[in-house]
C-alpha cells in the first residue's frame, strides 16, 4: 500500500462537526503518530526542495502545523496568517466571505520581504476562500507566491478555482 494511501487511511471522518451535514477530516489522528506526521511532511517537503524557498506562509491554527515543520525542513522564514486581533505590530488585513458570515484574516506588514518567494501551507483545501484571501494579503507585501500546497484537498468543493493563478498541490485527495 502507497504511503498517500495509508495516511488517507489514518485520517479519522467525524460526522456532523463543526455542523449538521459536515464530514470533517480529523487530521489528528495523523499528527499523533510520529511516522504518519513524519510522512506527511516529507511528501510535502519532496514537492518543493529546490525551489528556493524564502518563506513558509501558515494559516492559523492548523497550517501553522504543517508549515512550521516544513519551513524547518526548507530552511526557510516562517509567516504566521492569524484571525484579526492576533498579531502583535503593524498588519495588512484582509475580510473575506464564509459560507455563513464574514471573516478577517491579517499579517504582519513587515513579514515578507518585496520579491520574497512564499509558500502557502494550510492542512486542507475546501472552497479556497480563507487562501484567496491570504494570497491578497500577500500581494499588499508585494510578495512572489510560488505556490499553494495542502495535505489534504477536498475536489468536490472545487477550491481551486479560486487559486487558478497560482500552482496548486494536495497529497490527499477526496
Amino acid at each position: 500500500m502507497k504511503i498517500v494511501d495509508k495516511l488517507a487511511k489514518a485520517i479519522r471522518d467525524v460526522p456532523d462537526f463543526p455542523k449538521k451535514g459536515i464530514l470533517f477530516k480529523d487530521i489528528t489522528t495523523v499528527l499523533q503518530d510520529p511516522k504518519s506526521f513524519k510522512q506527511s511532511v516529507d511528501l510535502l517537503y519532496e514537492q518543493y526542495k529546490g525551489k528556493k524557498i524564502g518563506y513558509i506562509v501558515c494559516v492559523e491554527a492548523r497550517g501553522f502545523i504543517f508549515g512550521a515543520a516544513l519551513a524547518y525542513k526548507l530552511n526557510a522564514g516562517l509567516v504566521l496568517i492569524r484571525k484579526k486581533g492576533k498579531l502583535p505590530y503593524k498588519t495588512y488585513s484582509v475580510t473575506y466571505a464564509l459560507e455563513y458570515g464574514k471573516d478577517t484574516l491579517e499579517i504582519h506588514q513587515d513579514t515578507v520581504k518585496a520579491n520574497g518567494r512564499v509558500l502557502i501551507i494550510d492542512d486542507l483545501l475546501a472552497t479556497g476562500g480563507t487562501i484567496q484571501a491570504v494570497c491578497k494579503l500577500l500581494n499588499k507585501c508585494k510578495a512572489r507566491i510560488v505556490g499553494i500546497g495542502f495535505f489534504i484537498e477536498l475536489l468536490f468543493l472545487k477550491g481551486r478555482k479560486k487559486l487558478q493563478k497560482y500552482p496548486v498541490s494536495s497529497i490527499i485527495k477526496y
